[in-house]
């Protein structure tokens, strides 16, 4: 039944993305994004609290698929290698891509919408306590550490940072960018924002204590 929640909310969010972009968030009734998705106008609000908080399965499901990569993250192997890897064997599908293309131009709009900023900041911060269980469990450490939340913290705005800084280059200045130079940039932002030593090869030493080799 979740799955199937999960489902809907994300066709309405498809549809309400695109109907944003077209018509404009305040030109959007939330008559017509129920219209748009075949669903009944009170089904819509059972799903959500506002019309703008419609796009944030969007923007959870791309960032949450590019975290099942960063679970997937061997402790021998650096953020830089890794995520180079997962550019090597992307198993994007063209729905994925759709969504992503999607997400980039809604990231464009938050100067003229701020309801849209408040949407993505929302998901970024569940993109953050995300964060906290991969660093916790890359370093042997406990969720509730202070350090462990602050590094995901610093991490998790790097990434939402590199996200709003791509799209608006490619967005509003034409530029282009190919999936391994984005890798690059992502894992450089993660490297240069991480306050603990997750970037290199992990090495639990015989203590039990995780360290990290040097550079």
């Amino acid at each position: 039944m979740n799955n199937r929640r999960d489902d809907a909310r994300l066709t309405v969010a498809r549809h309400a993305a695109r109907l944003f972009l077209d018509n404009g968030l305040g030109e959007t009734s939330g008559a017509e994004i129920a219209a748009a998705s075949g669903l009944s106008e009170r089904t819509v609000w059972r799903y959500f609290a506002s019309k703008e908080s419609c796009v944030e399965p969007l923007f959870l499901s791309t960032a949450l698929r590019f975290h099942t990569k960063l679970r997937q993250w061997p402790r021998n192997v650096s953020i830089d290698a890794h995520l180079h890897e997962c550019c090597r064997l992307d198993d994007a599908t063209p729905q994925d891509m759709i969504d992503g293309i999607l997400v980039v131009r809604l990231l464009t709009r938050m100067e003229a919408e701020p309801a849209l900023r408040a949407v993505w900041l929302s998901a970024s911060h569940q993109v953050e306590q995300d964060m906290i269980g991969i660093i916790a469990d890359r370093l042997d450490r406990s969720k509730k550490d202070f350090d462990v939340r602050l590094c995901a913290a610093t991490v998790a705005a790097a990434m939402r940072l590199i996200d709003e800084t791509i799209s608006i280059a490619a967005i509003e200045h034409g530029q282009q960018f190919t999936t391994e130079q984005i890798a690059q940039e992502m894992a450089q932002a993660i490297r240069k924002a991480s306050t603990l030593p997750i970037c290199d090869p992990i090495t639990p030493n015989v203590f039990g204590v995780p360290s990290h080799s040097s550079p």
